[in-house]
């Protein structure tokens, strides 16, 4: 028996989500409508996931729930945000009740440890497109930016870089990893990233300037850059790379993945060397790589100079070969 749009938002939607006391009203009216505080500044993002661009076409349901949060969550993380509502505009072929059962499971496990509310949105019959807006808050003159780093700001990662890059290349078979173990756990740092929230709001006061990498290190980074109207030396032998990484490829091959692979979702953020023993104090169990270093002269440089290994500046829309 078919279902319609507004059983479908009833069923899996409406409800069993955290609820949030600034939410006044949420999922079932023409808006919703939420409690602003007086001294916070309002963060929003919004990220479009489209199958067979975002994510292949046999990603699990779970995933996709769970991973369309959680890029979303990132940029929140990026400015130091607490997150607290979302929207969610999902289309689909079918009403498969498994599928959306599923995709409401890996979104509401993420939504849980966010405690983020869902409080509105859209469904629609389409192409498999997911859009998740998200909102929280940020003291305004503590927010993190893309445009505050300064000469002399030491350059900082949290996690592992290029793990979601062969992820992505496992799930393609483009390689084959032989270790079950690192297989398992390089495509879940793929589909499951680990949105860097608690990382984000613990730079407040230590860090101004953030960005998260979903792009790529080297692409993401020029940005940071280019707001900041700096430049940037890079130590490749200090990029952080996982086990599992070094025992799938050579070490060249883990440089070209943690510049330019993109999708692993990690913080890069700038401290200037007098807050590095704040930085540890306030994170003391994160990893937290130094990587580098923001100069005068503007462009990324590497050392040792191996240029080679930046094989791509990034994923970018309209600009792939046809």
């Amino acid at each position: 028996m078919s279902v319609t749009e507004f059983e479908i938002i009833r069923k899996y939607f409406k409800d069993g989500f955290p609820q949030r006391s600034e939410v006044i009203l949420g999922v079932g009216d023409d808006a919703a409508l939420c409690q602003v505080f007086p001294d916070q500044a309002l963060a929003i993002s919004m990220d479009t996931l489209v199958e067979n661009v975002h994510f292949p076409h046999n990603t699990s349901p779970y995933d996709l729930g769970y991973k369309s949060l959680a890029v979303n969550l990132s940029d929140l993380a990026a400015m130091g945000a607490t997150p607290a509502w979302m929207t969610l505009a999902l289309t689909c072929p079918l009403a498969d009740e498994f599928w959306l059962t599923a995709f409401r499971q890996g979104l509401l496990e993420l939504a849980e440890q966010a405690q983020i509310s869902l409080i509105g949105g859209d469904l629609t019959q389409g192409p498999l497109t997911v859009t998740i807006q998200v909102a929280g808050w940020v003291a305004p003159h503590l927010a993190l930016r893309r445009n505050a780093a300064q000469p002399g700001d030491k350059i900082y990662v949290t996690g592992y870089l290029g793990d979601a890059g062969l992820g992505l290349a496992s799930l393609q078979q483009r390689i084959i990893l032989i270790q079950s173990a690192n297989k398992d756990y390089l495509e879940r740092r793929l589909t499951r990233p680990t949105p860097r929230l608690r990382e984000g709001i613990s730079l407040l006061g230590i860090s101004k300037c953030a960005i998260d990498l979903s792009d790529g290190l080297a692409a993401d980074l020029s940005h940071l850059l280019e707001a900041s109207q700096v430049g940037a030396t890079l130590f490749l032998n200090q990029l952080p790379l996982s086990q599992s990484l070094k025992e799938s490829v050579d070490l060249q091959t883990a440089w070209e993945l943690a510049l330019s692979a993109g999708d692993d979702y990690e913080l890069c953020f700038t401290v200037s060397p007098d807050k590095e023993e704040q930085l540890n104090m306030a994170l003391p169990h994160s990893q937290l790589t130094c990587i580098g270093e923001i100069d005068h002269k503007l462009g990324l440089r590497l050392i040792p100079d191996n240029q080679s290994v930046l094989k791509s500046t990034g994923y970018q829309h309209f600009m792939q070969s046809t």
